[in-house]
């Protein structure tokens, strides 16, 4: 959106690689957000629930609650765009625990841009981000089982499965299992070493 006001030059810029761009999220990604939560069968893999009806005042209030880097609870939510400026997804930054050096960070790419690798290049761009800025020492996070998307991501990035908390949601009629996946900075350094030019 400021390239298009400004002309900016994002050769020296660290958050991007060479396909995906990540900028904070803006008041106007009210709609983006909105139509994205009607894919019921992706809410429930990222919320893990079934989640009300949408409303437009619950959409505008999320985006206003995290825009420009202003959550009160430490959430850094960012939108991944392409090259063009179309946004592809968003993805965030969690949990952190600055004593303990832990995180998670949670991912959303919108309909019609999965399966491109968008979600994994932003992942790696907020890893390094964590790992190597942020001094935080380990990535915990887990996915709802029958997330095979997420899995395979999780095992490209590097990640080791580290346990299954069996039966912790219950969805459509049936309690589910968490796949509990971990990544210490050193692993992500040795699985990226060369991406990272360390």
């Amino acid at each position: 959106m400021e390239d298009k006001i400004f002309k900016i030059d994002y050769s020296d810029y660290f958050w991007q690689d060479d396909k995906v761009r990540l900028r904070a999220i803006h008041p106007e990604d009210w709609g983006r957000e909105y139509i994205g939560t009607f894919e019921t069968s992706v809410r429930r893999l990222l919320e893990c629930s079934t989640v009300l009806p949408p409303t437009i005042t619950g959409s505008k209030r999320f985006v206003e609650e995290n825009a420009d880097f202003s959550s009160k609870s430490g959430r850094l939510m960012f939108i991944i765009e392409d090259f063009e400026g179309n946004s592809v997804g968003e993805i965030n930054l969690n949990n952190v625990d600055e004593r303990n050096g832990t995180f998670s960070i949670g991912t959303l790419i919108d309909k019609g841009n999965r399966g491109m690798g968008y979600g994994t290049r932003a992942m790696k761009i907020l890893l390094k981000y964590a790992f190597l800025e942020r001094r935080l020492h380990k990535f915990n996070d887990y996915i709802l089982e029958g997330n095979d998307a997420s899995a395979k991501m999780m095992k490209r990035l590097g990640c080791i499965q580290e346990g299954v908390r069996r039966q912790v949601a219950y969805i459509n009629g049936k309690y589910m299992d968490f796949i509990l996946f971990g990544l210490t900075k050193d692993e992500f350094i040795e699985s990226h070493k060369e991406e990272l030019n360390l």
